[in-house]
């Protein structure tokens, strides 16, 4: 059946009703798996060291720069509505004129490369929290964060993909989940690394005991406070109490009856 004088078009329907039965998608969506949206709280997108430099990299990308801005606007006014990050994929729904499903697959660091950064950085960083805040010196930012040689991946290493009919290269849906996933690491810069399909330890003095948690007495000694905000838990200072013996809990020792003392009698 034709709709209108040049053909078998469908009417026209303005932009902003198509976005919003894109939302009401996402609900129902949501009714059904657990969605985790992309919320950005204030004006910027990442405000932490990692979340911050992600986005500072793929603005680097020149083959994408026309494309980036709109996906700013998309990331910034929660159109991400579910985001989920895992070893070199990303996958995640946005809600445009429709609601489209975005995919995007990262290449692993090269070993050869990882082992290069481990190495430039060794002994340079005490702890992982000292890491994952991004409380580093500036000759360690310039390793891991060197346009082609540091741990961010470079344009060509993404295969990106959208349910959307735009034909470019980088749509503004695959840009917004760029963006996306430098708001993500303002709240598990972790992320980073098991997307790259690396271990983060590898970076760290030691890679145990007082190495990971904070050296003992130091400038980075464990503060509770700080591991709260890096990686999201609630903390309870204090020894933990020694396992208990198989069998269930220890039954208190049984006292042992008092020796009387024997007394001579006299005669």
């Amino acid at each position: 059946m034709a709709f209108g004088r040049w053909g078998d078009f469908a009417p026209y329907v303005p932009v902003a009703q198509r976005q919003a039965a894109a939302r009401r998608e996402a609900q129902q969506l949501a009714g059904k798996q657990k969605l985790d949206p992309v919320v950005v709280e204030g004006r910027k997108l990442a405000s932490t060291f990692w979340g911050a430099a992600w986005c500072t990299h793929i603005e680097g990308y020149s083959d994408y720069a026309s494309r980036l801005p709109r996906g700013r606007t998309y990331a910034r006014n929660g159109s991400v509505v579910d985001l989920q990050l895992s070893k070199g994929a990303v996958r995640a729904y946005v809600a445009g004129s429709e609601l489209y499903t975005v995919t995007l697959d990262i290449g692993s660091l090269d070993p050869k490369r990882w082992k290069a950064i481990v190495a430039e950085c060794a002994g340079k960083i005490d702890s992982v929290v000292e890491l994952l805040s991004g409380r580093l010196s500036d000759s360690v930012m310039g390793v891991l964060c060197d346009a082609q040689r540091g741990v961010f991946p470079q344009s060509d290493e993404l295969e990106m993909t959208c349910s959307c009919p735009d034909m470019a290269g980088l749509c503004k849906h695959l840009a917004a989940v760029l963006y996306g996933i430098g708001s993500r690491l303002d709240r598990e810069p972790e992320l980073l690394f098991l997307l790259r399909g690396v271990d983060q330890l590898d970076l760290v003095e030691g890679a145990g005991g007082s190495a990971v948690l904070g050296q003992e007495g130091g400038d980075d000694e464990l503060d509770a406070g700080v591991l709260s905000e890096v990686f999201g838990i609630d903390l309870v200072l204090g020894g933990a109490p020694p396992p208990l013996p198989r069998g269930g809990a220890r039954s208190p020792p049984k006292k042992k009856p008092a020796k009387q003392k024997k007394t001579k009698q006299r005669r």
